[in-house]
């Protein structure tokens, strides 16, 4: 009888988190739900019952993180077969508006808490087949984004430590890719407000991007980067990787208002 597979998810209580641990959990994975606000967890835990594992759990605190992944790993045979590094948090702002706390709050998170997570999963992961860790990126990270300056650059941060890890632990049997979507219809979103997000649009949904997890760590295909979005910014980002760098600064600085 084959063991019932283990996800672990960050920044599981909303959003594209919640929406990745309900599908997984209906397509009879087992789910470690963490979150760093228990209340959204508890609402996830009324939705998917109290067959999975909900902790809460700041991902800027090693201690935290590598107490949830023990006591998950623990309730399935020593291991995990993907690791979700979905938590983040962003702010839509020009960047001296933004307290400098709130800027180092996003380093923290994006950055250390992506980092905290890998480093402290690989063991549980190195004792499954073919297990998975998929970091949440995004298209932020294909160019600087005005307005968007420390999330951007946190995002830059974790596609190039997604592109080394899928090297490094190629030689483990670990595939780690990243999740690059635009704007998504989130709580994190709800508030978010500028030029950009007017120009650009939010038009996808948690479930969009659940769904594109769902490919990732099915298809374990030796693509590192995999891209959610909808047809009108494709294009837009298909024209611009062609142009000269000047226009593509120049459409850069008109799409984000400045």
């Amino acid at each position: 009888m084959s063991q019932q597979k283990a996800i672990f998810i960050t920044g599981a209580g909303n959003g594209i988190g919640r929406e990745t641990a309900v599908l997984f959990a209906a397509r009879g994975w087992r789910v470690g739900a963490t979150d760093i606000n228990d209340i959204d967890l508890q609402y996830l835990r009324g939705v998917l019952g109290d067959s999975h594992l909900y902790q809460a759990m700041d991902v800027t605190k090693p201690e935290q993180v590598g107490a949830a992944l023990a006591a998950f790993a623990a309730q399935n045979g020593g291991g995990i077969d993907l690791v979700i590094n979905n938590a983040g948090i962003a702010d839509i702002n020009h960047f001296e508006a933004v307290p400098l706390a709130r800027h180092n709050a996003v380093v923290a998170v994006n950055c250390c808490g992506v980092l905290n997570v890998a480093h402290q999963a690989l063991p549980y992961l190195k004792q499954r087949r073919q297990s998975n860790l998929i970091n949440m990126c995004s298209l932020a990270s294909e160019n600087g984004v005005p307005s968007e300056a420390t999330y951007s650059a946190s995002k830059f941060f974790v596609r190039g430590f997604t592109e080394a890890l899928n090297i490094e632990w190629e030689r483990f049997g670990v595939y780690v890719c990243a999740i690059l979507p635009n704007f998504v219809k989130t709580p994190m979103m709800a508030a978010a407000h500028g030029a950009i997000v007017d120009s650009v649009g939010i038009h996808l949904t948690p479930a969009d991007v659940a769904a594109k997890i769902w490919d990732a760590a099915q298809l374990r295909s030796g693509k590192v980067h995999w891209i959610v979005d909808t047809f009108r910014p494709t294009l837009l980002r298909t024209v611009a990787k062609v142009v000269p760098a000047g226009v593509k600064r120049k459409i850069m600085k008109q799409v984000a208002g400045y």
